[in-house]
C-alpha cells in the first residue's frame, strides 16, 4: 500500500482551548513536512480557527477540510450515581460542500448558545443532527463517540442502537472510525466495531486523535490538561491522553493498521469526497434605510445629510480662522467623493445612524478619537465633535485611495448606558444580525510561569519569585525564552534546581498558546443577514449578546464590518460632573467647553493628571 496516502482526519489544533496544542502555524509545518494532501481539523465544540486554518493550509497547497468534534445528547445517556448526567459523547463530523459547512457552522453556534446556556456545557440534541446532516462525513468517534462509550459498559445493544440512528441519519457518509492508541477500551471495542461494519456494510477510517505535534510534547500537554481542569500533575484521577496522541506520520499509522489497509485507503476517500473550504469574503454591510423602513440610495443620502449637518455646525460656530465656508463645503465634497470610491456611504450613514439615536436620549458619547477625527464628514454628520480644518486634521489618516481598508471609527461610549445603543442596533437591523466579537486569552510568558508552577505543585512563594523575574508592564513584550536569556537569575535558578528547569522547558512549550475564550471590550458586528448564515456564533456566559467564533483579525476576513462601541467609564464621570456644574450653571454645555482654559494648562504641566483618559 505505499502508493495509498494517509491523510489525519483527527486534529485538535490550539483551538480547542487549553486542549489541543497545534497552533495553525504548526498544523501548515506538520501537513507539509509529512506530505499530506489534505488536512481535517476537529476543533471540540467549535470552529474558533475554521477560516484562519483553512487559509494557511490551501496558501500552503494544503486540502484544508473544516470538521468538528461535536458532542451530541443521544437522550439515553446513563445517570451517574448521584443522578448528575455523563458528558454527552462526540462525534467527528466533516463538512463536505457548501452546505456541510453552513450545517457545521448552526450546529456549533446551537451547541454553544442553546446547549451551553441549559445544561453549561456545548451540546447539541441528536435531533439537532438528525436534522442539519446534509453536506456532512460522521465518523462515529472513537472512544470518547457514543457507540464506544456504549461498548465500554458492556451495553452492545445500546451501542447498534445508536449506530442504527447514525446509519438512518448519515447513510453511505457514515464511517466506523478505530483509533489505536494503546488504551484498553479501544482493543476491548475493535472486535465489535469491525464486525458490525462488516456486517452492515459500512466503511472502516483509521484516525489518531491528535493533540500536539511529537512524542516530545507529551509531558507538556499534560500540564496543559491540568491547567484547564484546574488541578495538579500528581492528581490520580485529572484527564489524561497518551503520548500516542501525536501528529503520526502517514508510515506510522499505515504500519499502525496494516491489518486493516482499507481503514487508510478510506482517509483518502474521505478527502476526496470534501469539495468545500470556507474562504474570505469582500466587506458586507447592511442596507442603510431611512426611518420609514426603505432602501436609500446611499451615496445620494449621505451627500445630503453631511450638507446640511456642516450647515447647522457653520451656523453655531462658523469656519475657524483662515477658512471660508466655502473652503468647508470643497472639502466636504473631496471627502465625499474619496467615500463613495471607495464604495463607504453606508458605513458612515450607520455610524452616524446610531450616534445620533444615543446622543438624542442624552447618552454621553467621545467627541472622537483616532484618526476619524480628522473627518469633516463625520463631523458634519456629528459622528465627531471636533472641527478637522480648526485642528489641522488630515482626512487621509482616515480614509486613503491608495490604501484601501474600511473605516474604522474608534467610538466610545458612557460606560453605563453603552448596551442601550447596542440594543438600538440589534431592534433596527435585527437581533440575529449584531453580535460582540470574541477574544482569546493566550499563556504568556509570567502567566504560563505561574500556571505551570502550579501544576506541577511547587511552592507558592517559589512560584511567584520566578514569574517575577520575568520582565512585565506597559510596552513590554517578551518571550520566556528571551526572558531566560536576559535575566541570569532565572538562569541560575535553573542550573540548581530540576524542578524549576522543568517548569521552564514545559513554559516554554506552551506559551503562546490559547487559554480560554472573552468578548472584545468595543468590538461589534452587523450584518446583511442573519450572522449564523456567515460565520459560527458563539455564547459568552458573562454576555447576553452571541459572540462571534472567529477573532477580530478573521471576523473582518469573512466579510463581516466592525463597529466600536466602546464602554468608557471616563464619560460617565464627566456625565456626572456636568450635572454638578449645572448646579451652579445650568446653562453649562461640555461640548463647546473652551479649549484655553488656564488653570487646566497649569494642572497638567503640574502632572496632576491621574484619571485622564489616554
Amino acid at each position: 500500500m505505499p502508493g495509498t496516502p494517509f491523510i489525519h482526519l483527527r486534529v485538535r489544533s490550539a483551538y480547542s482551548l487549553a486542549e489541543g496544542a497545534l497552533p495553525a502555524p504548526r498544523l501548515v509545518e506538520l501537513a507539509t513536512q509529512h506530505d499530506m494532501p489534505a488536512l481535517a481539523v476537529t476543533d471540540t465544540n467549535n470552529l474558533f480557527g475554521a477560516l484562519e486554518i483553512s487559509e494557511k493550509l490551501a496558501g500552503a497547497g494544503v486540502q484544508p477540510i473544516t470538521g468538528i468534534t461535536l458532542s451530541v445528547d443521544f437522550a439515553d445517556t446513563p445517570q451517574q450515581e448521584g443522578g448528575a448526567p455523563l458528558p454527552p459523547p462526540a462525534l467527528a463530523l466533516l463538512a463536505m460542500s457548501e452546505e456541510g459547512h453552513a450545517n457545521l457552522m448552526r450546529l456549533s453556534s446551537l451547541a454553544w448558545q442553546e446547549g451551553a446556556l441549559k445544561t453549561g456545557r456545548a451540546q447539541v440534541p441528536l435531533a439537532a443532527v438528525e436534522e442539519l446532516n446534509g453536506g456532512l462525513i460522521c465518523l462515529t468517534g472513537g472512544p470518547p463517540g457514543p457507540i464506544d462509550r456504549a461498548l465500554a459498559e458492556a451495553q452492545d445493544e445500546l451501542a447498534a442502537a445508536r449506530l442504527d440512528l447514525l446509519r438512518e441519519a448519515f447513510g453511505d457518509r457514515l464511517y466506523v472510525e478505530l483509533q489505536r492508541h494503546g488504551e484498553e477500551p479501544e482493543k476491548r471495542n475493535e472486535p465489535w466495531l469491525v464486525e458490525r461494519a462488516y456486517a452492515l456494510g459500512l466503511p472502516l477510517v483509521a484516525t489518531n486523535d491528535c493533540h500536539f505535534a511529537t512524542h516530545d510534547d507529551f509531558a507538556a500537554h499534560e500540564v496543559l490538561l491540568c491547567i484547564a481542569d484546574g488541578v495538579q500533575l500528581d492528581d490520580p484521577g485529572r484527564r489524561r491522553l497518551t503520548p500516542e496522541h501525536h501528529f503520526k506520520s502517514p508510515n506510522e499509522m499505515k504500519a499502525l493498521f496494516a491489518d486493516l489497509p482499507e481503514a487508510v485507503a478510506n482517509t483518502a476517500q474521505i478527502a476526496r469526497r470534501c469539495h468545500f473550504r470556507p474562504q474570505t469574503r469582500r466587506p458586507m454591510l447592511p442596507r442603510y434605510t431611512g426611518d420609514d423602513g426603505a432602501v436609500r440610495d446611499e451615496a445620494a443620502e449621505l451627500r445630503a445629510q453631511a450638507h446640511a449637518g456642516l450647515k447647522r455646525r457653520l451656523a453655531v460656530q462658523g469656519p475657524a480662522a483662515g477658512f471660508s465656508e466655502r473652503g468647508y463645503v470643497e472639502r466636504l465634497d473631496y471627502e465625499l467623493g474619496v467615500i463613495e470610491q471607495m464604495g463607504f456611504p453606508g458605513y458612515f450613514l450607520i455610524v452616524a445612524d446610531f450616534i445620533q439615536w444615543a446622543k438624542g436620549r442624552g447618552i454621553p458619547v467621545g467627541p472622537g478619537r483616532g484618526s476619524g477625527a480628522g473627518s469633516l464628514v463625520a463631523y458634519a454628520l456629528t459622528i465627531t465633535d471636533l472641527d478637522p480644518l480648526r485642528f489641522g486634521l488630515l482626512f487621509e489618516r482616515f480614509l486613503n485611495p491608495e490604501r484601501v481598508s474600511m473605516p474604522d471609527f474608534d467610538i466610545d461610549f458612557c460606560q453605563e448606558r453603552r448596551d442601550e445603543v447596542i440594543a438600538y442596533v440589534q431592534d433596527r437591523y435585527g437581533a440575529d444580525n449584531v453580535a460582540q466579537i470574541i477574544t482569546f486569552g493566550t499563556l504568556q510568558a509570567r502567566a504560563v510561569v505561574r500556571d505551570v508552577g502550579r501544576v506541577l505543585g511547587m511552592p507558592y512563594p517559589q512560584v511567584d519569585r520566578l514569574s517575577k523575574l520575568v520582565p512585565s508592564g506597559p510596552g513590554v513584550s517578551i518571550t520566556l525564552g528571551e526572558a531566560i536569556e536576559a535575566e541570569p537569575r532565572l538562569k541560575a535558578e535553573a542550573e540548581a534546581d530540576e524542578q524549576v528547569a522543568r517548569l521552564l522547558a514545559v513554559g516554554q512549550k506552551l506559551e503562546g498558546l490559547f487559554r480560554h475564550a472573552s468578548t472584545h471590550a468595543a468590538g461589534v458586528v452587523i450584518g446583511e443577514r442573519p450572522l449564523v448564515e456567515l460565520i459560527p456564533l458563539y455564547r459568552d456566559p458573562n454576555s447576553a449578546l452571541p459572540v462571534t467564533q472567529f477573532n477580530m483579525k478573521w471576523v473582518e476576513q469573512a466579510g463581516l464590518v466592525k463597529f466600536d462601541f466602546l464602554g468608557l467609564k471616563t464619560l460617565s464621570v464627566i456625565d456626572r460632573a456636568v450635572a454638578l456644574i449645572r448646579r451652579a450653571d445650568p446653562d453649562f454645555v461640555f461640548a463647546v467647553a473652551g479649549l484655553d482654559d488656564a488653570e487646566t494648562y497649569a494642572m497638567l504641566a503640574r502632572g496632576e493628571t491621574v484619571g485622564v483618559f489616554q
